[in-house]
């Protein structure tokens, strides 16, 4: 079997709606794929109802996600959750939260590069989102369409949108993420937990603190990992007993990773289903409402 676990669609950050994301999974050859669109489960409901024949969806969301250490700034993470019940309560309402925080994080930098000089209006950006919830992407596609940067990751470069207009967002406490997921009977997997491109990443001591804490998972094969940084952290998980996972992180083209670009073992797949009790796999529309299990 050919599986991807971690997508995402125009329901977050992606460029390719939910629908079209599981039509292009059969496309290029996948037999199940993950959708993980940032701390929200809108792309659920479209993607299933255009689920193909011979495809098999994975519900979930990337949540995001921060760990604070005791002398330091806070350092972002991803935590990858799959199969939870997605109207537990209080699960439900932190992603909502996150949610309103991301909306009013964008219109506030829209505000600060406006003040700047980048020609480029809040308006203007909404219209680039078309109704998904507005990200740093679509700011980013705005400064790229008014000939302010040369492509979407010049966009996150330090000057832009990585540094100098950048605003803090609601996070959740990583080990509270943990928490919550566990308690909507989902089950987590670490996302490009060594990504050292992507900026700071988390000691080896916390991955093992998060293991003690219900970690499930970690995602190894990843296209920001180095080979050297997956080779390590293969050893780690090995040393943890933490499954491993690869996937694509597909964006669309906001990213230039292909789906199934990296890919999981089916045994590994077979056992985050295993110990999920919130929700199951999907391989027909007719499954909508997700089935609790």
């Amino acid at each position: 079997m050919r599986i991807d676990l971690h997508t995402h669609s125009t329901a977050s950050d992606g460029t390719v709606r939910p629908a079209q994301l599981v039509r292009d999974a059969v496309e290029v050859g996948l037999d199940v794929i993950g959708l993980t669109d940032h701390d929200t489960t809108a792309g659920w409901r479209p993607a299933i109802e255009a689920l193909p024949a011979g495809l098999t969806l994975v519900p979930g969301a990337e949540l995001s996600c921060f760990w604070t250490p005791s002398n330091s700034w806070p350092i972002s993470l991803h935590l990858l959750a799959y199969l939870f019940d997605p109207t537990e309560p209080e699960f439900a309402r932190e992603r909502a939260l996150v949610r309103a925080s991301r909306l009013t994080r964008a219109e506030e930098m829209v505000g600060m590069l406006v003040a700047d000089g980048a020609p480029i209006t809040w308006p203007g950006v909404l219209a680039i989102a078309d109704g998904a919830p507005v990200g740093r992407p679509h700011i980013a596609q705005a400064l790229v369409a008014a000939g302010v940067v040369r492509d979407v990751p010049d966009a996150f470069r330090s000057e832009w949108l990585g540094a100098r207009y950048h605003v803090p967002k609601r996070d959740i406490e990583v080990f509270d993420a943990l928490r919550l997921v566990r308690g909507a009977g989902g089950v987590t997997v670490l996302a490009h937990p060594k990504a050292s491109k992507r900026g700071r990443v988390i000691p080896d001591h916390v991955l093992a603190e998060l293991t003690d804490a219900g970690l499930t998972g970690v995602e190894v094969d990843h296209p920001d990992h180095e080979e050297s940084e997956r080779v390590a952290l293969a050893g780690l998980a090995a040393e943890l007993g933490l499954l491993e996972t690869g996937s694509s992180d597909f964006h669309g083209t906001n990213k230039t990773v292909r789906l199934g670009e990296n890919l999981t073992r089916q045994s590994v797949y077979e056992e985050l289903v295993s110990r999920a009790s919130g929700a199951s796999p999907v391989t027909s529309r007719e499954q909508w409402p997700i089935a609790h299990r």
